[in-house]
């Protein structure tokens, strides 16, 4: 592919980056939304064993290693029209996503056949997570290294992102449980069905206007035209050239191990909060601190990040959350604001990471041109995505197995004391060992330091000045 930097553009600034922000906003209206209620819904809603909701997800993962690399190799493969090459999509796959969203948490099934309930749970979620958000979020990931190829400009739409996923994460973490849940009559905390499907209707409008508000202030810069029919390359190729980059399997091994502690950790709060702690309300406390202390961070993780590297902030980051997850497990504590207190030293480093990760993708992204001479955009988003949704499948998997191991019973208004337990070992064991997990891989795998990351701009900088004169 040729790149350029279009000329006569209005320069990179505050707008682009909120922009950016309101597209990860518009995206986790419905992404964060799915992770931390979907199986509530399907447990305690439609009474669906959390078993065969695990099968659900790994079985949606296998169909997502189709549609997330032929998303990435169609982008890449796509002339650029008025409006950029990536932006487009987000357009026309806005409406499609949020409405698919909203399809998945019709609670007017709940007395339907257990047959009609699995297969409406299996159309309505492919639908949503392997076709549109598909669809829609490869491009709009794909778009930070159209946006700019200044690796500063980049690092602060990472932030930005992270910043309008951690604001529909305060919305859905802090509001969700006050509104969801209801005290029967003997004290215990029920779920409403009907209330699900109304705020799931509310959060896809809520996408819609940030995907507008996206689309309206961002702006593509570094314009990728596809290689002509007899110069490019096969797909063969290209995944050839993927899985020789290091940094892009190192990163990949990252995701997979963050995702699975931080959306099962999400995932296995809904139960430890309701069944172990039962006390709802502090779960809207907890999920409140997490995404305050993230935007707390996000004030000073650029600054950092420039001092010291980002691959060295993000392996400090999961060293310290690790350690905090395993030492709750180990507190075996039974006053929840005593382990949301203890809990707030993983939060610093979940938020750390996160707010660096997408910088760390265009970085991943330049290596690979500076390794093949040709820019992949799409495609290694697109291997990156399927890891994550991996890691997304097998937090929601080995949640499910997990509850069914210890003998969860999801029509069961209370359960017993040893399933209780079992819930809470899962909800910090699992977490603290797959972070520091995460910290080996960074630490020792992940080649491209602050040092690396600058000789890679500096020699990309040299060739594309070199091809312009």
């Amino acid at each position: 592919m040729d790149n350029h930097i279009e000329k006569n553009v209005r320069p990179f600034g505050l707008r682009d980056k909120l922009g950016y922000m309101f597209g990860d906003f518009g995206n986790d209206f419905t992404f964060i939304f799915a992770s931390s209620w979907l199986m509530i819904f399907y447990t305690k809603v439609l009474g669906i064993e959390p078993g065969a909701v695990g099968v659900l997800f790994l079985v949606a993962r296998c169909v997502d290693a189709f549609t997330d690399v032929g998303m990435g190799r169609l982008v890449d493969r796509m002339r650029p029209g008025k409006d950029g090459r990536f932006k487009s999509w987000v357009r026309w796959i806005a409406g499609p996503v949020a409405i698919s969203s909203f399809l998945m948490y019709q609670s007017g099934l709940a007395g339907a056949p257990m047959a009609l309930k699995m297969v409406y749970m299996y159309v309505t979620y492919l639908l949503w997570g392997s076709v549109f958000y598909t669809a829609i979020n490869i491009p709009y990931g794909s778009m930070a290294s159209a946006i700019s190829e200044d690796p500063k400009d980049r690092s602060s739409l990472s932030v930005f992102r992270t910043v309008g996923a951690t604001l529909a994460s305060l919305i859905i973490g802090v509001g969700g449980p006050l509104l969801v849940y209801s005290t029967d009559a003997a004290g215990n905390q029920v779920v409403v069905g009907s209330r699900m499907t109304v705020i799931a209707g509310v959060f896809s409008v809520c996408a819609i206007i940030c995907y507008i508000l996206f689309y309206k202030m961002t702006t593509e810069r570094v314009k990728t035209e596809p290689r002509p029919d007899a110069n490019r390359v096969t797909l063969g190729q290209t995944f050839s050239a993927i899985f020789r980059n290091r940094a892009l399997l190192a990163i990949i091994g990252a995701a997979i191990g963050l995702l699975l502690s931080q959306l099962m950790s999400q995932s296995m709060n809904n139960y430890l909060f309701q069944d172990y702690f039962k006390n709802t309300n502090s779960l809207s406390v907890i999920n409140f601190i997490s995404t305050g202390v993230t935007l707390l961070i996000a004030t000073f993780v650029t600054p950092l990040t420039r001092r010291i590297g980002k691959k060295e902030a993000a392996a400090a980051a999961m060293i310290l959350a690790g350690a905090s997850y395993i030492l709750l497990f180990f507190m075996r504590v039974t006053n929840p604001y005593v382990y949301i207190a203890v809990s707030v030293g993983g939060y610093i480093g979940i938020g750390v990471f996160n707010l660096v990760i997408w910088a760390n993708i265009t970085d991943v992204i330049d290596y690979q041109e500076v390794m093949t001479r040709q820019r992949d955009d799409g495609t290694v988003y697109a291997v990156y995505s399927f890891a994550r949704k991996i890691g997304q499948a097998l937090a929601g998997g080995l949640s499910g197995f997990a509850l069914g191991a210890i003998g969860y019973d999801s029509l069961a208004h209370a359960q017993t004391e040893a399933v209780n337990n079992g819930i809470y070992s899962v909800t910090t064991l699992v977490p603290g060992i797959c972070f520091l997990a995460v910290a080996v891989i960074l630490i020792f795998a992940y080649p491209l330091s602050k040092r690396k990351v600058e000789e890679n701009t500096e020699i990309l900088q040299k060739r594309r000045e070199s091809e312009t004169e």
